[in-house]
């Protein structure tokens, strides 16, 4: 579904992504790990188009969208729910979700029933304004914002970040949902180590904008992990 060859990407004149290569099957779940400031987020938004890379590529579902602009990787179906959340706090749960339908260019108007099945508690808000609403229900909009358009790939940035255990358990189990389907590649980007290994088919740890480590979460190695995220 993505494959990531020899990404540069640069913030002025500091080189902040040298030379990754990343891969996610279709269908799984891949987690992508390092501490703060290592190129995660960047690599992200590289990845949705919100940055350009100096050199390298990016090819989504066998097509080669490094110069496409975020639209059209929206439209070719790319869900990006950025770190923070981003939701528009001035509107409500349902002008939210209607916004995430805009990716696909007037082919849907309705808020698929299958997004509120993952986030029941959404239903009983969507003429509440999203900025009333608490850190964890946000985190659950911002997910099905990015849900309802049907896309293939979904970039999750730090979903459990100042998250309320009783909800970190929901959005696990949305994701796990996502995954026994197959219809939704995933890639996450995860401190919380112990959520991150039960949803993840493999891994990737990052250090200083490259790749140090990758493998199976069958077979990780936790303290290669763990070296490369301890400060």
């Amino acid at each position: 579904m993505l494959r990531i060859e020899m990404l540069n990407v640069y913030y002025g004149e500091s080189h902040i992504l040298r030379d990754v290569n990343l891969h996610i099957p279709t269908g799984q779940v891949v987690c992508l790990m390092g501490r703060n400031g290592v190129g995660k987020t960047t690599l992200l938004k590289s990845i949705a188009g919100l940055l350009r890379p100096k050199r390298g590529k990016i090819h989504f579902a066998e097509e080669n969208i490094t110069r496409r602009p975020p639209s059209q990787r929206a439209a070719r179906g790319m869900g990006y729910v950025p770190q923070g959340r981003e939701i528009f706090p001035n509107l409500t749960v349902q002008e939210n979700l209607q916004l995430g339908l805009e990716a696909l260019r007037g082919k849907g108007h309705t808020v698929p029933q299958d997004v509120f099945e993952l986030f029941p508690a959404l239903q009983s808000m969507l003429s509440r304004q999203g900025g009333n609403l608490s850190g964890g229900e946000q985190q659950q909009l911002a997910i099905a914002r990015a849900l309802v358009a049907r896309p293939k790939l979904l970039l999750l940035d730090e979903p459990t970040e100042g998250i309320q255990p009783s909800i970190i358990l929901q959005i696990e189990n949305a994701i796990r949902s996502l995954k026994e389907q197959r219809t939704v590649s995933i890639l996450l980007v995860e401190q919380y180590l112990a959520f991150a290994w039960r949803l993840a088919d493999s891994y990737y740890v990052m250090e200083r904008g490259s790749i140090v480590s990758e493998g199976s979460t069958e077979k990780i190695d936790e303290e290669i992990v763990k070296k490369h995220l301890t400060v």
